[in-house]
């Protein structure tokens, strides 16, 4: 994985494909795996917002980690012919090297798609695309559950996977019920810091990552930094802010690009008076299960709340 400097990651959030699914029962390989069966050509023509398929995509193109993510899932895996450079995610993705932060539209064209799946509009590239005649779906990074449940459906609706989509947004919900429903209730909420980078970069609770966390009823020490949401969700803290607001819980979403880790957060000087370090409650995440917003968010929100059922209520 890249090193992501603040501004990068915080355009990863935004655009990359912010950590979305595997059912408790079968586990991530499972809930990634390519459904059986698929919709119909009776489902087609299909239309999501102002894009029209007259028949299934067969070359589909997915500049977006996160969308690649819910291809697969879905079912539609085998249609999707190349993605992009981050798509790491199943491993048997067709990554390619097209750049979703720099997409190129001649790149793009030079693999034949009938669909492109993207996650932003970098260099206007919708326009570049359309005027190729190339069919193109924006799917911007989700603020909310409901954000990736509806790309999850358009994108099944686009594929020919409907019902496959369908499924998976239930199951998401089902596990997300289950992980929450049996939360022990405390006097005092207990409060936590994410780390997007060692440049102390965090994410505040009106971001979507942030969001996975309220389900976990835990407190964002980053909000205060950025209560106007001029910092569009991400502040860079400092370390006396950290230290000062004493969080119970570090949650390290730069174990992969940064190299860090409970041992070295430990090693931060005046942080040994923290709770969450006194208290062995560093958790390291994947950084790309934290920074995407597609069916593997449940793993995420499974992590979190799994820390959270160690501390006695």
């Amino acid at each position: 994985m890249f090193r992501r400097t603040p501004r990068i990651f915080a355009t990863t959030l935004a655009v990359a494909a912010l950590a979305l699914g595997a059912c408790a029962e079968k586990g991530s390989d499972d809930a990634s795996a390519p459904a059986t069966g698929g919709t119909s050509a009776a489902a087609f023509p299909a239309t999501v917002g102002e894009l029209t398929l007259d028949k299934r995509p067969e070359k589909i193109v997915s500049l977006s980690p996160t969308a690649t993510e819910m291809l697969f899932a879905i079912g539609a895996g085998k249609q999707v012919t190349a993605a992009d450079d981050n798509s790491n995610y199943p491993p048997d993705a067709p990554k390619s090297e097209l750049s979703g932060f720099q997409p190129n539209a001649e790149a793009i064209a030079g693999k034949s798609p009938d669909l492109v799946v993207l996650a932003n509009n970098t260099n206007k590239i919708v326009e570049q695309l359309t005027t190729l005649k190339i069919p193109v779906l924006l799917t911007p990074a989700a603020t909310t559950l409901e954000d990736s449940y509806r790309q999850i459906a358009d994108l099944g609706t686009l594929t020919g996977h409907a019902t496959e989509a369908a499924d998976v947004v239930t199951r998401m919900k089902d596990d997300i019920a289950k992980l929450t429903k049996d939360l022990p209730q405390r006097p005092e909420k207990l409060t936590y810091y994410h780390e997007l980078g060692p440049e102390l970069y965090s994410a505040t609770s009106k971001t979507f990552i942030g969001s996975i966390y309220a389900l976990a009823g835990l407190e964002n020490i980053a909000d205060a930094s950025d209560a106007d949401g001029r910092k569009g969700g991400y502040p860079q803290l400092s370390q006396e802010i950290i230290v000062k607001a004493n969080p119970d819980f570090v949650f390290l979403a730069d174990t992969k690009c940064c190299k860090q880790s409970p041992e070295t957060v430990k090693a931060r000087s005046g942080w040994a008076g923290v709770t969450a370090v006194k208290n062995n409650q560093i958790v390291a995440l994947d950084d790309d299960i934290a920074s995407r917003w597609g069916p593997r968010v449940v793993d995420l929100l499974r992590a979190v709340v799994d820390a959270v059922a160690k501390v006695p209520a």
